[in-house]
């Protein structure tokens, strides 16, 4: 747009000078964080104040938090959660990022069918398989081991795994592989040395993705287990009980909840610059 008295460009206004933006911004982050606030503020309260509605605790305490770190139960599932989310990440961004380069790379027929069946796999809701999985499982010996819960796992974030790196890989020009290639590198050497690199913010957003998962996921955890060995933290928290039959364990819920948040906290602020790259990658592509 040109100012008509001088002719001259009129400088466009942008989005970071919009109110309406901030506003916007505002009013999601109040959203976000108002329930992890009120999750912190019950967490610290104790005895009677519970019941109340307070914006702030009367009387502020650890006393939950003491409790939830002095059961053995909880930190064994803690421990059982680390195991299975590490775990199952790992092996979900190996077997993936082997799955996605070719599918990538290589010209074949029916690339769109293999990933399209390959998504099927996510469409089949968790509660679907867990009856028919825990007769399996009883059966083969899977039946409350951290294996057992891994494996199902896997299934759920492998399909989106592969076809989010998939789309990551084929942003990366071929042109790089033909002068790793001139250099005199094998194609796994390219592969590692090239093409992994590049695509470390998909590989980033698809890991911190599967742990997420793995490490919230409640259904196959309660279906697949029955005792503290392979329990994990989700199932722990909803077996705990008040001081007598009729109390709420709400304190020590919310602070078990806000301790296992901390975890996921920690990698999203770690990863953020990776994981926005990884979110936006191709946006700008034209």
């Amino acid at each position: 747009m040109r100012n008509a008295a001088t002719g001259r460009r009129r400088p466009r206004r942008g989005a970071e000078h919009n109110p309406l933006v901030w506003c916007a911004v505002a009013v999601v982050m109040v959203f976000s964080l108002v329930p992890l606030y009120w999750l912190i503020n019950t967490s610290l309260k104790a005895g009677p104040d519970l019941s109340k509605a307070s914006l702030t605790p009367p009387n502020p305490t650890f006393e939950n938090y003491q409790a939830v770190l002095n059961d053995g139960d909880f930190l064994q599932a803690l421990g059982n959660s680390l195991i299975v989310a590490a775990t199952t990440t790992i092996l979900a961004l190996t077997v993936a990022s082997f799955a996605a380069y070719p599918l990538a790379r290589l010209k074949m027929r029916g690339k769109f069918l293999i990933l399209s069946i390959v998504l099927s796999v996510t469409t089949f809701p968790g509660i679907a398989i867990a009856a028919p999985m825990f007769s399996l499982w009883n059966d083969l010996g899977l039946y409350n081991t951290l294996v057992g819960l891994i494996i199902p796992y896997l299934t759920f974030t492998l399909p989106l795994s592969i076809y989010t790196l998939v789309s990551f890989f084929k942003e990366i020009p071929v042109e790089l592989e033909e002068a790793a290639y001139i250099d005199g590198t094998s194609p796994f050497q390219a592969y590692y040395k090239v093409i992994l690199p590049l695509a470390a913010p998909g590989i980033a957003t698809v890991g911190i993705l599967a742990f997420i998962f793995a490490w919230n996921e409640f259904l196959l955890a309660a279906t697949l287990t029955y005792g503290p060995e392979a329990r994990t933290v989700p199932v722990a928290i909803a077996f705990f009980t008040g001081a007598s039959e009729y109390e709420q364990p709400l304190g020590t819920i919310s602070a078990a909840s806000v301790i296992i948040s901390i975890p996921l906290i920690l990698l999203v602020l770690i990863f953020q610059k990776k994981i926005v790259s990884g979110l936006t990658s191709g946006a700008v592509k034209g």
